[in-house]
This record gives structure tokens, C-alpha cells and sequence, in this order.
């Protein structure tokens, strides 16, 4: 029997919301998870489109989450329920149409040596990083994305790294993290290799090299990947999901698909529960609201002051993504056999490609040579494909969300700026086209291939707003202490204008990806004692 009373309601069911609810049951919490699709899990989503393959239609690997606060507290339990994380010692990579690609291994110092062979001076340039990230700034560094902005924490975490490093040292810092990849990457590396190599996860955070900030996003992200790996749950994600739903039902809470919340429901200055359809949800604790912010403002809490409202209907979603997902009849044809290990590899031409293709999709055309990330899950689970078959996951985050035209002036975009099945077939087409520059035979390989456009990606999600795989883009303005926005009436971080009213998920810090962070944030603040 379906409940309709709980002390804690999540709204939503994305990786936040799952783990938020998770770590509340087991703190001994009574949880109900209301989820609008007909399935929980946000953007994972684990489909079988092709007999005998399963796809990642949306998100697949997960560092963050391995790496994150929220891993420790449910290892256990998620491993007594099946979820097994598998990486195979590679991370990324990268491939250019000219032929050069370079493998990295998950390991730093093994990084250094691969890049110094192919890029002189490069690989120390990239241990020196590193040993930055890793050393001298990792305190301050992960410890502003790893906790609430507004906590105590955060500001003796500050007053600690000034006493280190003073006025200068902290300036320095501050200077640092606005500057853009393409500054840095000329500066510092020698290679259009390595730049070509580094500067696309930029790209993972909704951010192009240009951007303010984009350097220490791409050097932290990167960094990140090859000392940590690239992971995935063995046998598809959607068994995390089937998992952490098992764990918050063990401890007595519910999730629940295809209801969906309209209302909270709000006395005062606090959350009695929420509506959906003709049913009243009860909360006698807390209302937590996995979505945009525009959603939150302007649907759920349509009565919150003036001031927020305006700053939510304000807040800016970036580009648009694809994805598509290429089923083979044996593995992807490489020139070079190791880069078959190799988790993600990206697909550039170079730093200055990718700058363009951003340039070009910010105004609205679809970019003649985009940057593309080729994920190959059987490497690292080969369950995921029938033996001696191949699955390419392929993710272009450099999409216009409403369409202008074509910069190659190849490809006809409708009158209404909005994408059909023709144009993303044909985007399709030219992206097949280009990994041929680098998969040579690849076509003959295909089983299936099935595309997702941004407005694909919109419709299965709603909170991909415009295609936008990261709910927000992380700009300056929007990210840390001002994600999504802070100083009107009282919501900032994960607070709202109500007491008990809470938002987490890829618009909140500490922003997108699969780590839980804000909803593991959030739990802590409703069991702090």
C-alpha cells in the first residue's frame, strides 16, 4: 500500500535524491520519494536498445560518487544488493583526425611519463598540476566543493588557508580558479596534444575553454579522472538505482513513479507536505525538491516572494547535449589496440576546435566539427555487450538548444528553431562521419545506432532544460556560493524562504554529476543534532 505520510519527502529521484533518501532511512528517517516518470533514477537510465546490448542512454560513469562523501556510508549496503563498481586501470584519452592518440592509465606518475613521450615538457606540466591539486590546494580546494557554503566549516576552512597563506596566498588561489583554460593551456602546456587532450572536460562542466574559471574546472576534472578512474556498476546503472531503492525501503520509506508533485504545500513559513494529482502528501519534517529552479519558484512554490522568483526565472541553462549510443558487430576499430582499454576517450581536432564549436553552438549553429566524447563501457564491463561485440556511448556537449542554422551550411534547420528527427539524424550522420577520421571501417561495425537530441534529452527529463545535461550552467555567477543564486530571502545553497523546504540536485552547489553531494548535504543538515 502506497504511503502518503512521511517526515521527510523527496521530490524527484535522481542521484541526489536517491542518495539523500538513502542515508535518511538509514539514519532512521521515515523517507518517500515522489518520482513524475514512469521510473526512478533521473538520468540514469539503463535501456536495452538493441537486443543483447545495454546502453547508458544518459549518464554512465561514476568517479564522483566514488570519491564522494555519501560512498562510505553506503558501500555496504549497496554491495550486499548487488551493485558491483568495476574500472579496468585506464581512464581517458584522446584521439585527433590526424591519427595521434595517447592512453592514459589511471596513474599519475604513469601519466607523466605518457605525455612527456609524446609531449615534452607537458608531462612534467602536468605532474606539477596535479601535485598542486592533490597537495598544497587540496584542503581548500575540496573542502569549498565538499561542503555547504554557508556552513561553519567552510568559513574556518577559510580562516585556517588564509593563516597558511595570507592575503597574497588566497588572492593568488582566487586568481587561479577565474582564469580560462585557454590562458593557461598556452601558457603552460607545449602541445596541441595535450591541450587538445585536457581542455574537452572543460566541456563536462557546461563551460568552454573561453570561459571564466574553465581552467581549474578542466585541470580539477581531468585530474581527477586519471587519478581516480573512470568506474561504472557492472551490469548497468539502473541496478545502483534498483538498489538504492531496496535500501530505502529496508529501512521503511517508499519510492513511488508516476506521481507528480504540482504544489508544496506551505503554512506560514513552513512545508506541510506537498499535492499531486488529488492526493496530499504529508511531511511533519521536511519537503526536499530535486529540480530547476524555475521549477521550484514558478511551479512547486509559486507563492515565494517577488524577489526570488525573479532571480530563479533569471537563472541561465547552458548548451545543449546528445547523445548517441552505437551497438557493433566487434570492437571499435582503433589503429591503436590500447586505446580499446581506454574508458572515454575525446575526439578533437584541438584546443582552438573546441573554443569554436562552443563559440558556434552558443549562437545557435550546429558546430561543423564537434568535440566528441567516445565512451566504450565494454572495456571496463564487457556484460554490457554480447561476447566479442563493442558499445560506443557518445555524448556532443556542444549543441545549440534552439537551432539558427548549420555552420557547415549543410544541414536544412527548421523555421521554428526546434530540433526534429531529420536534423538530429542528420547531426548524427556527421558525427558517424567524423569518428571514421579516427575509427576507419567503423561503419561496416554497426549493429545500431540510436540519437537522442537536446530536445529528446528534454522530453525524458524535464529538468535538461533545453538539452542542458547539467540543469544550469557553471558559470561565475552561478556556481558555489551564488549556485543557484543567494541573497534573496533567505535562499542560498540548498536553503529556500521556507524553514523546511530544501534544494538539492545539479542546480545547487557544489553543481552537476553523478557524486550525490547535495543531497548527501542535506541529509547531514536534517540529522545534525
Amino acid at each position: 500500500m502506497n504511503k502518503t505520510e512521511a517526515q521527510i519527502i523527496v521530490v524527484g529521484s535522481g542521484m541526489n535524491s536517491l542518495v539523500c533518501a538513502a542515508l535518511l532511512a538509514k539514519r532512521g528517517k521515515s523517507v518517500l520519494v515522489l518520482e513524475r516518470n514512469d521510473r526512478a533514477g533521473g538520468c540514469i537510465r539503463t535501456e536495452e536498445l538493441f537486443p543483447g546490448f545495454q546502453h547508458e542512454v544518459l549518464s554512465s560513469w561514476y568517479p564522483l560518487f566514488m570519491g564522494g562523501a555519501a560512498y562510505p556510508e553506503l558501500k555496504d549496503d549497496l554491495a550486499s544488493l548487488g551493485v558491483e563498481f568495476v574500472s579496468n586501470g585506464y581512464t581517458t584519452g584522446v584521439a585527433l583526425p590526424d591519427g595521434r592518440t595517447l592512453a592514459l592509465r589511471q596513474d599519475i606518475d604513469d601519466a607523466v611519463r605518457r605525455i612527456e613521450a609524446v609531449a615534452p615538457g607537458d608531462g612534467q606540466a602536468f605532474g606539477a598540476m596535479a601535485g598542486q591539486l592533490f597537495g598544497k590546494d587540496a584542503a581548500l580546494t575540496f573542502g569549498l566543493l565538499g561542503n555547504s557554503p554557508y556552513d561553519w566549516k567552510t568559513g574556518r576552512l577559510l580562516f585556517s588557508e588564509w593563516r597558511k597563506r595570507g592575503n597574497d596566498g588566497l588572492l593568488g588561489f582566487a586568481a587561479e580558479s577565474l582564469e580560462s583554460f585557454r590562458r593557461w593551456g598556452q601558457r603552460t602546456l607545449s602541445s596541441d596534444l595535450s591541450r587538445a587532450m585536457i581542455s574537452p572536460w572543460v566541456l563536462h562542466t557546461g563551460l568552454g575553454p573561453d570561459d571564466a574559471t574553465s581552467a581549474l574546472i578542466g585541470k580539477l576534472t581531468f585530474a581527477a579522472v586519471v587519478a581516480g578512474g573512470m568506474p561504472v556498476v557492472k551490469g548497468g546503472s539502473q541496478k545502483l538505482v534498483q538498489a538504492m531503492q531496496a535500501l530505502i525501503e529496508r529501512h521503511g520509506g517508499q519510492v513511488l513513479t508516476g506521481v507528480d508533485v504540482t504544489e508544496v504545500i506551505i503554512s506560514g513559513d513552513r512545508a506541510t507536505g506537498v499535492k499531486a494529482g488529488g492526493t496530499t502528501y504529508t511531511a511533519s519534517q521536511a519537503v526536499v525538491c530535486n529540480v530547476t529552479p524555475p521549477q521550484l519558484y514558478g511551479r512547486l512554490l509559486p507563492q515565494a516572494p517577488e524577489a526570488v522568483r525573479g532571480r530563479a526565472q533569471a537563472y541561465a541553462f547552458g548548451r545543449g547535449c546528445m547523445q548517441i549510443h552505437f551497438a557493433l558487430n566487434g570492437p571499435a576499430p582503433w589503429r591503436d589496440p590500447e586505446m580499446l582499454k581506454v574508458p572515454l576517450v575525446h575526439l578533437a581536432d584541438s584546443m582552438e576546435s573546441v573554443c569554436m564549436s562552443v563559440t558556434e553552438a552558443n549562437n545557435g549553429l550546429l558546430p561543423r566539427t564537434p568535440t566528441v566524447a567516445v565512451g566504450q563501457p565494454v572495456a571496463v564491463d564487457p556484460s554490457r555487450a554480447p561476447e566479442g561485440k563493442w558499445i560506443l556511448w557518445l555524448q556532443l556537449q556542444e549543441m545549440p538548444s534552439h537551432l539558427k542554422g548549420d555552420a557547415a551550411g549543410q544541414i536544412e534547420v527548421p523555421p521554428d528553431g526546434q530540433w526534429n528527427d531529420a536534423v538530429r539524424e542528420a547531426m548524427a550522420d556527421r558525427v558517424q562521419a567524423r569518428l571514421e577520421t579516427v575509427l576507419p571501417g567503423l561503419s561496416s561495425l554497426v549493429i545500431g545506432r540510436r540519437a537522442y537530441s537536446p530536445g529528446d534529452l528534454q522530453a525524458m527529463n524535464c529538468n535538461l532544460v533545453g538539452g542542458d545535461p547539467y540543469s544550469g550552467i557553471c558559470s561565475p555567477d552561478q556556481f558555489f556560493w551564488l549556485r543557484p543564486f543567494a541573497g534573496a530571502n533567505g535562499a542560498k545553497a540548498h536553503k529556500t524562504p521556507y524553514k523546511n523546504v530544501f534544494h538539492i540536485g545539479a542546480s545547487t552547489h557544489p553543481g552537476p554529476g553523478l557524486g550525490g553531494g547535495s543531497g548527501y548535504l542535506v541529509a547531514q543538515a536534517l540529522t545534525r543534532k
